[in-house]
């Protein structure tokens, strides 16, 4: 009998900023190259991404950034509501809540986390999703 599990997606996207960018192009093209994603890598002199990876050189002399990690959220309100729960919970504000100039509609709030992680929660504005999530079934023997 199959099991299924509805997956949906709450990493929005993921941002690196690194010392060496060919250095990591090189290294996440072999990696992306081994797990056969490799063609759908974007790159310019600026930026490599694939999905919902983004990477980028650090600032001239400035340090390599901790991980951004971008949680979806539904709407404005949970936005806040990750915000103020992040706060709550040692967090440390980065950024609160409110529209950002990334693109029309981008909602988010930014924390760091106890070991310095930018965390953000993102709402990208009225839109509607191909599917509400991902359908993996498993065989269970």
């Amino acid at each position: 009998m199959p099991q299924q599990f509805h997956v949906g997606r709450l990493i929005d996207h993921l941002h690196l900023r690194v010392a060496d960018l060919d250095a990591s192009k090189r290294f996440y093209r072999a990696v992306f190259t081994a797990l056969g994603r490799a063609e759908a890598m974007q790159e310019d002199p600026t930026h490599f991404a694939l999905d919902e990876l983004w990477v980028d050189q650090r600032d001239p002399g400035g340090p390599v950034s901790h991980v951004h990690l971008a949680f979806q959220a539904a709407d404005p309100a949970m936005v806040q509501a990750f915000h103020q729960a992040a706060l709550a919970a040692g967090g440390t504000d980065h950024g609160g809540p409110g529209e950002r100039h990334y693109h029309p509609g981008y909602y988010a709030a930014f924390v760091l986390d106890p070991d310095g992680n930018n965390i953000e929660a993102v709402f990208h504005g009225p839109n509607v999703r191909s599917a509400p999530s991902v359908v993996v079934s498993a065989v269970v023997p």
